[in-house]
């Protein structure tokens, strides 16, 4: 790493105003430094100033993982024996410009408790701020790198479950199922789980975060609900197929293509220069207009990248504009409690004219079993 690596975060201090931005393992410290560390018991904490050399808190047993990073700054480390406060106090005596008056972002969403106590405790007259907005900003636009990992990623968990769904039979169990597909994303040569899939039937498909039961059996007629992905170099995919285990009642085909009609709108519809809220807006309205309005749950879809979730949200209110490089899921779904869930989910790149969808499974209602 060079100190170029940090021209997003001095970046996200110039138009902010801040003094300092403080970074913990994850998405954004992926980003910066290319590596990832976990987060347990023993915190690691950057803190780049706007003004001075940064400074990054690391435990003793990771020296190894950090200093092939090239981290253009001091390194405290410390040993489990003596406590992490030692180095936090160095730390903290290494930012003598970050005095009364002083803001610090850090990544509200990511940053523990005794992290946030530790670093206020060594900064006692600077203010810290939850910046997570502003420096997740970094990861808005991918780059063409990140564009190639995430098609990887989003084309091995296609594999995987068409391989998967070729096996499903009556009778079988959530459970059952939520293996085979494990498995297949695994054969598929995906390097991990994007989240824990969510492999749901029947009653359990109305749940838009339901788990895999061991105990039910899947019936004739059942929606069958893949909520899913696999990670291809840190980017992950996010996708959600429905499908319908033997038959399809009428009802029921009505219920899938009302969802299939909001999922095309938002695909049709979106582009650069038009809203988040314009996006989610048209597709919610394919639902509110149907007989099926009063079982719509949930916004339009997220951003995607390191992160499963991240920005933009795709979501009324939010008058960020589309930009090229952005990349968010479009996923409408519709849930009749104790009876069935339909949920069609891609991944779109905006594009300079458009988008690009990155999934290419079938959309279309499919009897499978």
């Amino acid at each position: 790493m060079t100190t170029d690596m940090l021209a997003p975060v001095h970046a996200i201090l110039a138009r902010t105003g801040l003094d300092a931005i403080a970074l913990v393992p994850g998405a954004n410290f992926l980003r910066v430094f290319g590596k990832d560390f976990h987060q347990m018991e023993r915190p690691l904490v950057v803190v780049v100033p706007a003004k001075g050399v940064p400074v990054a808190i690391v435990p003793n047993l990771e020296m190894g993982s950090f200093k092939p990073l090239g981290f253009p700054g001091e390194v405290f480390d410390w040993r489990d024996e003596d406590g992490y406060m030692g180095a936090f106090k160095a730390a903290g005596a290494a930012l003598p410009q970050l005095a009364k008056g002083s803001r610090v972002g850090v990544e509200g969403q990511r940053m523990r408790v005794f992290d946030f106590m530790a670093l206020q405790s060594v900064l006692p007259h600077a203010t810290l701020v939850d910046a997570h907005a502003d420096i997740s900003t970094i990861r808005l636009h991918k780059t063409p790198a990140e564009l190639d990992a995430l098609r990887e990623a989003i084309r091995r968990s296609e594999a995987a479950l068409e391989a998967t769904v070729r096996q499903v039979k009556v009778g079988m169990t959530e459970k059952e199922v939520e293996a085979i597909l494990l498995g297949e994303l695994f054969k598929a040569g995906c390097d991990g789980l994007s989240f824990d899939p969510i492999v749901a039937a029947g009653d359990n498909a109305a749940k838009p975060h339901a788990s895999a039961r061991a105990d039910y059996a899947i019936r004739r007629g059942d929606a069958l609900l893949f909520d899913f992905g696999g990670r291809y170099r840190h980017f992950s995919a996010d996708i959600t197929r429905t499908f319908f285990v033997g038959e399809v009642s009428d009802h029921d085909r009505a219920f899938y293509d009302t969802v299939l009609a909001a999922n095309t709108k938002g695909r049709e519809i979106s582009r650069p220069g038009i809203t988040a809220s314009d996006v989610d807006d048209a597709v919610c309205s394919v639902l509110e207009k149907s007989q099926f309005a009063a079982f719509k749950r949930h916004k339009t879809g997220h951003g995607l990248g390191l992160d499963v979730h991240e920005a933009p949200q795709i979501m009324r209110g939010n008058h960020v504009k589309l930009e090229p490089g952005m990349v968010f899921t479009i996923e409408p779904g519709l849930y009749r409690d104790g009876e069935a869930g339909v949920r069609i989910e891609d991944d779109v790149v905006v594009t300079e004219s458009g988008i690009e969808s990155l999934t290419s499974y079938p959309r279309e209602l499919r009897v499978i079993g």
